[in-house]
């Protein structure tokens, strides 16, 4: 068990809550998907099939899991329905470590980089700037000193939203008033954030897609500048999804991946949804990894995503 210890016991516990809507989706459509069937043919496989598309594991992935399932299957004649819990999961397992070979331990960032500068990017309501906030408050957990930058000057109320959340982590902000040039805030925030010696600085962006030009030229605007400051930022680019829309959520990812290169995600809202499932797609499908989940709305509940733990949380039982 030394394997899963990297978590503590009420992380393991919040991960498992936090994935129960998903869990408890799953595991009662594929217990009618076997019903009276006693191995693994191609009507369970079918049924399996729609169970993990009904899911939001999306359709691609869904079928890289049911081909290796039948393969399994023809491979070892003979293969039990009850066994089918553990070689979905097995399978699912195996998927995420193939296509996420980065294994994120913690809330760290590279010591060789200060201050590490990250962009954040997502459409509204997705919990973007309460993830910035979450990150913060991480971030200073481990002794870093943090600066947050309110380059979404397109809502008043993303502004206020930002400094609410700076004011309770206690960390420093930039801002400039609604309507301001993005790029503009970003530059300052950068200025100061050399100035004053800050570790990691974490830039705000607007979250519309109403305008994917308009989107693409802003966000490669921010980033221009951002570089003639510091050369290499920003370095990294996070792309915040909102877990329960599924769908939605591969759409965004697509969008987003278009307009800059983001370079990891993070699901948010999974303890409201039974559409959880959507981690492992688009992880999948984007080969971007998922670098923190959100389960829950307190401070403490956003987590480094653990692939092995996370499946393991997802298969467990009561």
């Amino acid at each position: 068990m030394a394997l899963f210890n990297i978590f503590s016991k009420d992380k393991n516990e919040k991960l498992e809550k936090g994935l129960e809507k998903t869990k408890v989706s799953v595991f009662s459509k594929l217990a009618k998907a076997i019903v009276g069937k006693s191995t693994v043919d191609a009507d369970v496989l079918d049924k399996l099939e729609e169970v993990l598309i009904s899911s939001d594991v999306g359709v691609e992935t869904t079928l890289k899991i049911i081909k290796r399932i039948e393969q399994r299957a023809a491979k070892n004649k003979y293969v039990g329905t009850d066994e089918l819990n553990n070689i979905l999961k097995e399978e699912i397992s195996s998927l995420l470590e193939e296509n996420n070979a980065e294994n994120i331990i913690d809330f760290s960032v590279p010591e060789n980089k200060k201050p590490y500068v990250i962009m954040v990017v997502g459409v509204n309501g997705v919990g973007k700037t309460t993830t910035i906030g979450k990150l913060a408050y991480q971030f200073k957990k481990t002794g870093k000193t943090v600066l947050l930058g309110a380059a979404d000057t397109f809502r008043a109320a993303a502004v206020e939203q930002l400094c609410i959340w700076a004011d309770r982590v206690d960390v420093p902000i930039v801002k400039q008033a609604m309507g301001a040039d993005p790029a503009s805030v970003a530059f300052d925030t950068l200025n100061s954030a050399k100035t004053k010696d800050i570790d990691i600085v974490i830039i705000d962006t607007a979250g519309r897609l109403h305008n994917k030009i308009s989107l693409m030229n802003e966000l490669s605007k921010i980033k221009k500048v951002m570089s003639k400051i510091i050369p290499d930022a920003p370095h990294e680019i996070i792309l915040v999804l909102d877990g329960s829309t599924g769908q939605n959520a591969f759409e965004q990812t697509k969008q987003f991946t278009m307009a800059t290169e983001v370079n990891s995600l993070v699901v948010t809202k999974l303890d409201g949804t039974a559409k959880g499932g959507v981690v492992i797609g688009i992880s999948d499908q984007f080969k971007i990894p998922v670098k923190y989940i959100g389960i829950g709305e307190g401070i403490e509940d956003l987590q480094v995503f653990h692939k092995k733990e996370f499946v393991n949380s997802l298969f467990a039982t009561s």
